[in-house]
Order: structure tokens, then C-alpha cells, then sequence
């Protein structure tokens, strides 16, 4: 239920004149997520450091109006799944679990329409260390001066990381190096995969039998760990050696139970045996035990390559392979080649005449043929020769040559292929030759050279085919730009001369060739024809949907375009308003060609004549509609996010004001704007006050003001706004405004930060000290940051108080330093005094630090204040009076230190008793924090 209140908020109306205040975007890149470091790389672009597996969170924050539209991109690899596809279309990018393919440069690109669009760039360095390989590699070499054989072993260590890794190799405990042995060296080779280290042990000695180690690190960066592998050389190390139970090809017949045993014959330490097939996995079924590989009631499909691999780091992989050859026989085809000398198509008694045979097999050159005429063997003579592996025919292809072909000729001639002893069924293909038998001829039935049907809808294309024997009908498209039948094949057979289609598309669309084979017939010059298929498919018009702005009593022409469908033109146009059928509008005067378009005008927009208009446009396969939305009524205001400070603080109450401003979408479009229906609601809160603000004539890109107070902090507000016109109300625009703490206030005094606010009160993190400040609460603080550290809320005992924040235990080191630096403050007066809050609790407390950068001829830092050591699980104030000698910044700053946690509430910069306030948004201030350990 919505409750109108006054007294929640008091609305004290502002009218600015025009300021045209449309500008461009302007973009900047900050992070929130989890990097190790950002900085300057070359001063010319950003890096991000980020650790394998860490939540990349990357925010593009945008000025400009109307308010920048923001897209993300990237190049150098893929941010997720088809990132650079589908790019992100968010102010906020969020990785969670970045892999380090996802490194890359990544682009914010903002746009609002006013200006170019406003493009920064930030690259993401992705941090990682895999676990480190090591191999072992030797040499034997002949002496020949001294007659005795030198050995040499290379101990190969190759890890995948990001920074590059550095190398430690040791021997048991010690750490090797030339300096300290003279029988080993360490190099880097050239042209290896990865970062590798190699250490030589030169003319192997005793003492170089032991434990190897060899130790990775990339120095800790973004806290990631060192790792080492391990390697024991002795006497017996050797590399993995092989063989099989079986020949290297093996033919099994289908349904048989295969085993295969892999056997060790050496290698130390002892290798790892693996199976793998080529192609594809190993069958369904199979199983891998160690070397032994067992596949039962094998089948035709499960022919190929087995591969048995043993590695064990020592010198190079031994692999074994077996051909698996499962007996089969498919796809029996013929063919009938005329006197190929006299260039002859025909048959005719007196010429020679050659008939072929060929089935597809495993193992294809054990197949055999018999060829039989009339059901009895056929006998060979001179006239009748039998033929294999014809150079101009495939692999395997048995013929059976008749010279000088006579009428006793005629016959059934039966080719049978077989595989002896096998439990394989014969194949077997019959032709007949006689004096009916005539190579083939193609044609397209009349009425179906050109077949036209609608989308979604069965085709058949049909070629007919005469001739002695038929031979099968082969299709494909004639197209070049869509060469792939709808089946996804370029060519596709058919027996009977029919191709058919379901459910065609629009795409489908164009000219088929159907063309005879050269088997199972005639081995002649193939036969061809074509065949057009026409899709149909409804209208597409623009727009689909449009809405009409117009001021009352002026005109409106709408338009329905039709863009494209099959056919390609206009059959009916039928108008409605709200539903209701319309009058046909007058004709269109056009060309002799069909209208591609329909019109309706409207007079003059009224109250009457607003609302919904459907043009609906057929082609006589279907239909599709245009919509428009016509009105008077006025566009929706843009709010103005911009406002320098938009938040006001009251000093002796909790409340808080807020400067809304925006400017009228399009105001000349429509009437007027007369007034502002203003709607403002707590969040969470049911209470609703609502406002009129009456307004002078609104002009583009004029910059409308108001100020909203008695807002209570903090708490969040949700604003609408609505414009009116005669003709009533326009669109509504709403937005959230939230409380954030002034960066200047209207007096010294004022000048406190409780870091409730993102923008911690104007405040930076100094760009040249170790590592950053954290703004935090305990309900966002590190659930593993150092035990019995740190303080557990604010000063003001509550989970959502905020807190600046550091860590000092690891990574950080000796010297480190966080500083947090303020604004700029215009001195007005001779002394002023810092009051803060610190909390510093933990062994070894570094120091805390409070510096004062003057600014007249140079800049000079002043020692301020200083505290160190552990001052308890408390919070405690300090108060420190400053004299700058002009314009100051002043910085906190930890320094130095193992002390794991530190916490910092700032109350502001106050003038001593005896100093006079600077003027109002005149004062500024910079802290600094060092960590010392």
C-alpha cells in the first residue's frame, strides 16, 4: 500500500537554465576483485595481477549524458565460454575461477550517443606455476685415447608458469651450482616447449647416484607456493622397453574375443603402461589392465590402431602398436566399361567389353572372386580373361574381359566375393548383358523442373533415369556459396531418383544437380540434368515495432516497409487500431511492380486517436505485422549522474541531502512539459511521498535541479519521475540514489570521514608505496586473515561500520609500506588539528605513521606523529596538531612489519582552539601508512 507522507521529505524546488549538459563518454578501468598488484607497465597501459583461480572483478566507471551505455571485450584469448561472441554488456565484469587462457587486454567501451564512444584498456596478467616435470636422459661416448667409455646423464626440468620460473637443483640437501661442482652444469637448451632447466652430470662419477631434486618458484608472487619434484639415479636407471604376445597386424574374424599382452622387458624406475586407439577412444567394452588389453566379441567397427606406451622419465617413451583387422565386407557394386580403345558407350558384338567387381573389406587384399555366367563357373579361354587390381579401377577390383564379344556372350554374368575359412557371408552382384542393355539417360519429368513449396513443408526433387541396368541418381548443389546438400553431405545417392527433404528452409532454396553414377551401370561419362527449388516463406517488414511520439493536433504518417519474403511483394495490407479493423487507406500510387510498402496518415494525434497501431502486411504464404505506439505524451526524463557531491550532511542530525538533477528526452517532440509527478521511497519501507514541481518551458539538454532533504543516513532511496504534459503523463524514470559521504564539507569542522562511502571521503591509494589499504567491516572483512589480529567491527560497534584495513603477514616483507593519501587542503588558517581513531593489535606491530606534504615553492613531507608496537585489542584515539606552512596534504602511513592486521577510523581535520576554519570545499587531506616488521 502507498502512503503519502509529508513530513518524510522536504523537496526545496531549484529551476537551472539551460546548461546544455549533454557530453560524451568518458571511461575509466578499477578493479575490486582479487589482484595481486595493479600498475603501470611502460607508463603507456595498465597491467592487472591476478592469480590462476582468483575472482577477476573489473569495473568501467563512466561519466557522461545521458548515461553511458557500457559493453566489454577483450582480445588474446577468451574471458568465458564464447566471450569474445557474446560480449559483456555490464558496468561490472566478474570472472569467478580465472584460468590463465583468460588473460588478455580487456576493453570498456562506453557510449551514450553524444561524441565518439569512449574506449580504456587494461591487461590481465594471469599468475600461475603447474607442477614442475623432470626426465632423464643419457649418452654413452667412446674415448678412443684412453679406451674407455664416458657416460653422461641429463636430468631435464620443465615446469609451465607465469612469471617465469626460477630453478634450484640439489643433490639430496645441497644446492648445486658450477662453482661448487665441477662434474655438473646447469643450462637452459634452446628451442623446448615450456621453461626448462637441464643439469648435466658430466662422466658420471659415484657420488652422483643419489636423490635429485629439482625446485620451482616464481618468488611467492601472488602468494603462490614453491614446488619441487624429486628423481633418485643409481646404477640400474634405464628407460622403459617393450613388446608384444601378438604380431604388430592382427586379423580376427567378428564376434571373437581379442587379448593383447604388452609386456615389460626393462626400464627402472619401473614405467607406466597405457593403451590407446587411433582412431577415436578404446570400444565400448574394453578393458585396459596394465599391459594386458581385452576386447570381447569384437566387431568391424572396433578395427584400428592399439597403441601400448610405458614411460617412466628415463630417456624416451617405448611404444608398441597393433593393427586390429576384423574381417568384413560391405558395399558390392559392378560396372560396365565398352571398348574403352574404340571410345565406344555402347555394347556391340565385335568390340571388347569389360565387367568389374568390387566390394569394400577388412583386410581388403584378402578377398577373392569368382565370377559365374548363367549360374555355372565361368571358363576362362582366350576370349574370356579374369583380371585384378585394374590400374584404372579401385584397389582389389576383379574384371572379367570378354574379347571380341560375340552373341554367345549374352548372358547373367554373377560375381561372388568371399573371404575362405572366414565365418563372413559372401557378397555378390549380378549384371546381365544383352542386346537390351544401353547405358543410362537422365531426365527431369516435365512440370518438375522448377519445384516451388512454403517453409517448413516436404520437398521431393526427381530425376528420371532409363537404361539397361539404372544406375543410382547422385545429387549435390549447384550453388558455390551453399555447396553442402540440406543433409550436410556435398553429395548424396539415391536409387530411386528422388531426393527428399523435410521441413525446407528459406536457405534451402536454389538449383540441384542430379547426375547418373559410374557403378552399378555403365562406367561412362555421367548423365545429367537440374532441378530449381523455390522456397516460399512470409513477410519480414520494418519496424516490427516503433513508437510515435507527436504533439497534439499535429500529423503522423506510418509507414509498414516490407523487407523481404518469398514472393516478393505485398498481397493485402490490413490496418488496426486497439484491434479494431481500419478502412483500407487510399492506394499508394506506384510502378507496375507490386508495392513493397503500406501507409496510414493520421490527421492529427488526439487523446482519441493514441494508442496501438498493427499494420498487418501478407504475401499469401503468411503474414507479419508492424507495431507503433502513438501518443502525445513526453519521453522520460535522464537523470544526471554526474553531480559534483551530490550528498549534503546536516551536523546536528543523522539526516542528509541530495542534489538530483536531470534533463527531458527529447522535449520539443511532444508538448511542453507543464510539471514533475516526484515519488521518493525508503527501500524496504512501504511510506511513499510524492510531490508536484511545476516547471518553466523545458528546452534540450537543460539541466533540471532538485534538492532532496531530511533523507535519513544511511539509508537508501529509490526516486521516480514523472513528466506531464496536456496531455497528461509521459514516461517514468527511476533510479536509486545512495548515501555517500561528502568529500567537502561547508566548514572545517565538518571534515570527517567514517569510510562509510566507496569513495573514502576523497582519499587514494598512494601509486608508489608496496601494497594498499582495504576498506572493510566485519561483514566484509577476510575470514582468513591472521588470528588474534585486527579489530572485530568499527568504533561504533556494529557489523556495518567501515574501517580502512591492513595485512602484514605474508607476502609482505621487510620495508613494505601502504600509504592512504587525502586531497589537497588550502591552508586558511595557522594551526589545525588531525583527530583519528587506530586500532593496533598483534605481535610484532610495526609502526603507524602520520606525515604532513606541504605545498608552497616544493613539495616537503613533515614528520607529524608516530606510534608503534601493540596497543591492544581496543580502539584508541589520537589527536595531532599541525602548522602547514601553506596548501598540505596529510598521509597515513603503515610501515614495516609482521604484524598481521592494523585498522584506521578517521574523524577528520578539526582547527585548534586558537586557529581559524579554512573557507568552505577548501580543505583537503592526505594519509599515509608504512609497515614495518
Amino acid at each position: 500500500m502507498e502512503v503519502t507522507c509529508l513530513l518524510l521529505l522536504a523537496l526545496i524546488p531549484f529551476h537551472c537554465r539551460g546548461q546544455g549538459v549533454y557530453a560524451p563518454a568518458q571511461a575509466q578501468i578499477v578493479h575490486a576483485g582479487q589482484a595481486c598488484v595493479v600498475k603501470e607497465d611502460n607508463i603507456s597501459e595498465r597491467v592487472y595481477t591476478i592469480r590462476e583461480g582468483d575472482t577477476l572483478v573489473l569495473q568501467c566507471l563512466v561519466t557522461g549524458h545521458p548515461r553511458p551505455q557500457v559493453r566489454w571485450t577483450k582480445t588474446a584469448g577468451s574471458a568465458s565460454d564464447k566471450f569474445q561472441e557474446t560480449s559483456v554488456f555490464n558496468e561490472t565484469l566478474r570472472i569467478e575461477r580465472i584460468a590463465r587462457t583468460q588473460g588478455g587486454r580487456y576493453y570498456c567501451k562506453a557510449e551514450n550517443g553524444v561524441g565518439v564512444p569512449a574506449i580504456k584498456s587494461i591487461r590481465v596478467d594471469v599468475q600461475y606455476l603447474d607442477e614442475p616435470v623432470l626426465t632423464v636422459h643419457q649418452t654413452v661416448s667412446d674415448v678412443r685415447g684412453n679406451f674407455y667409455q664416458e657416460k653422461t646423464v641429463f636430468l631435464r626440468c620443465t615446469v609451465n608458469s607465469n612469471p617465469p620460473a626460477r630453478f634450484i637443483w640439489k643433490r639430496g640437501s645441497d644446492t648445486l651450482s658450477h662453482s661448487q661442482d665441477n662434474g655438473v652444469d646447469i643450462y637452459e637448451p634452446l628451442y623446448t616447449q615450456g621453461e626448462t632447466k637441464v643439469l648435466k652430470l658430466k662422466n658420471l662419477r659415484p657420488q652422483d647416484y643419489a636423490s635429485y631434486t629439482c625446485q620451482v618458484s616464481v618468488r611467492n608472487v601472488c602468494g603462490i607456493p614453491d614446488k619441487a619434484i624429486t628423481f633418485r639415479l643409481t646404477n640400474t636407471t634405464a628407460p622403459p622397453a617393450l613388446k608384444l604376445s601378438v604380431n604388430e597386424t592382427l586379423v580376427v574374424n567378428p564376434g571373437e574375443n581379442v587379448t593383447v599382452q604388452c609386456l615389460l622387458t626393462g626400464g627402472d624406475p619401473l614405467p607406466q603402461l597405457q593403451w590407446s586407439h587411433g582412431p577415436g577412444p578404446l570400444p565400448l567394452g574394453a578393458l585396459a589392465q596394465g599391459g594386458t588389453l581385452s576386447i570381447p566379441s569384437v566387431q568391424a567397427r572396433d578395427s584400428g590402431y592399439y597403441n601400448c606406451t610405458a614411460t617412466n622419465n628415463v630417456g624416451n617413451p617405448a611404444k608398441k602398436t597393433v593393427n586390429l583387422l576384423v574381417r568384413s565386407m560391405k558395399n558390392a557394386t559392378f560396372q560396365i566399361t565398352p571398348d574403352v580403345i574404340k571410345e565406344s558407350e555402347n555394347i556391340q558384338l565385335g568390340q571388347d567389353l569389360k565387367l568389374s567387381c568390387h566390394v569394400d573389406a577388412v583386410p581388403q587384399e584378402k578377398v577373392t572372386y569368382q565370377w559365374f555366367k548363367n549360374g555355372k563357373p565361368a571358363r576362362m579361354s582366350k576370349r574370356l580373361l579374369v583380371t585384378r587390381n585394374d590400374p584404372e579401377l579401385p584397389a582389389v577390383t576383379s574384371s572379367l574381359e570378354l574379347i571380341d564379344l560375340h552373341f554367345s556372350d549374352y548372358g547373367t554374368y554373377l560375381c561372388v566375393a568371399s573371404f575362405p575359412g572366414a565365418p563372413v557371408p559372401d557378397l555378390s552382384v549380378e549384371v546381365n548383358i544383352s542386346s537390351e542393355t544401353v547405358p543410362p539417360t537422365i531426365s527431369v519429368p516435365k512440370g518438375r523442373a522448377v519445384v516451388t513449396v512454403r517453409e517448413g513443408s516436404p520437398a521431393e526433387l526427381q530425376c528420371e533415369v532409363r537404361g539397361k541396368p539404372r544406375p543410382p541418381v547422385l545429387w549435390s548443389r549447384v550453388d558455390k556459396e551453399a555447396a553442402l546438400l540440406p543433409s550436410g553431405l556435398p553429395l548424396e545417392e539415391t536409387p530411386d531418383g528422388k531426393l527428399r527433404l523435410e521441413r525446407v528452409s528459406r536457405d534451402m532454396s536454389g538449383t540441384y544437380r542430379c547426375q547418373t553414377a559410374r557403378y552399378n551401370g555403365f562406367n561412362v561419362r555421367p548423365r545429367e540434368a537440374q532441378v530449381q527449388l523455390n522456397v516460399q516463406f512470409p513477410p519480414e517488414v520494418e519496424p516490427s515495432s516503433q513508437d510515435v511520439r507527436q504533439a497534439l493536433g499535429r500529423p503522423v504518417l506510418l509507414r509498414c516497409s516490407l523487407l523481404r519474403g518469398s514472393p516478393q511483394r505485398i498481397a493485402s495490407a490490413l490496418w488496426r487500431f486497439k484491434g479494431q479493423l481500419l478502412p483500407p487507406p487510399p492506394a499508394v500510387p506506384v510502378a507496375a511492380e507490386a508495392p513493397d510498402h503500406s501507409e496510414l496518415r493520421l490527421d492529427a494525434v488526439t487523446r482519441d486517436s493514441s494508442g496501438s497501431y498493427e499494420c498487418s502486411v501478407s504475401n499469401d504464404v503468411g503474414s507479419a505485422a508492424c507495431l507503433f505506439q502513438v501518443s502525445a505524451k513526453a519521453y522520460s526524463p535522464e537523470f544526471y549522474f554526474d553531480t559534483p557531491n551530490p550528498t549534503r550532511s546536516h551536523k546536528l542530525s543523522k539526516n542528509y541531502s541530495y542534489v538530483l538533477q536531470w534533463t527531458q528526452r527529447e522535449p520539443d517532440a511532444v508538448d511542453p512539459v507543464l510539471n514533475y509527478r516526484l515519488s521518493v521511497r525508503q527501500l524496504n519501507q512501504h511510506n511513499t511521498m510524492v510531490k508536484a514541481i511545476p516547471v518553466r518551458r523545458v528546452e534540450k539538454g537543460q539541466l533540471l535541479e532538485y534538492i532532496l532533504t531530511d533523507l535519513r543516513v544511511p539509508h537508501s532511496y529509490e526516486v521516480r519521475l514523472t513528466p506531464y504534459t496536456t496531455f497528461g503523463a509521459g514516461d517514468m524514470a527511476s533510479r536509486i540514489i545512495h548515501y555517500t559521504e561528502p568529500i567537502n564539507s561547508p566548514n572545517l569542522s565538518d571534515n570527517t570521514c567514517h569510510f562509510e562511502d566507496e569513495k573514502i571521503c576523497g582519499y587514494t591509494q598512494d601509486l608508489t608505496d608496496n601494497f594498499d589499504w582495504t576498506r572493510q567491516n566485519a561483514l566484509t572483512q577476510n575470514p582468513k586473515r591472521s588470528p588474534n589480529t585486527g579489530p572485530p567491527t568499527d568504533i561504533s560497534g556494529t557489523p556495518e561500520g567501515y574501517y580502512m584495513f591492513i595485512e602484514t603477514s605474508r607476502p609482505r616483507e621487510l620495508g613494505d609500506r601502504a600509504r592512504l593519501v587525502s586531497p589537497l587542503y588550502n591552508a586558511s588558517a595557522k594551526f589545525y588539528c588531525v583527530s583519528f581513531f587506530y586500532h593496533m593489535y598483534g605481535k610484532h606491530i610495526g609502526s603507524l605513521n602520520l606525515l604532513v606534504r606541504s605545498r608552497n615553492k616544493e613539495a616537503l613531507d613533515t614528520h607529524a606523529w608516530s606510534l608503534s608496537g601493540n596497543k591492544g585489542n581496543v580502539w584508541q584515539q589520537a589527536h595531532v596538531p599541525i602548522n602547514p606552512s601553506g596548501p598540505f596534504q596529510e598521509k597515513r602511513q603503515g610501515k614495516e612489519g609482521t604484524a598481521p592486521a592494523r585498522g584506521l577510523k578517521d574523524l577528520g581535520e578539526k582547527p585548534s582552539p586558537h586557529a581559524q576554519a579554512p573557507p568552505p570545499n577548501k580543505v583537503k587531506a592526505q594519509q599515509e601508512t608504512l609497515i614495518n616488521g
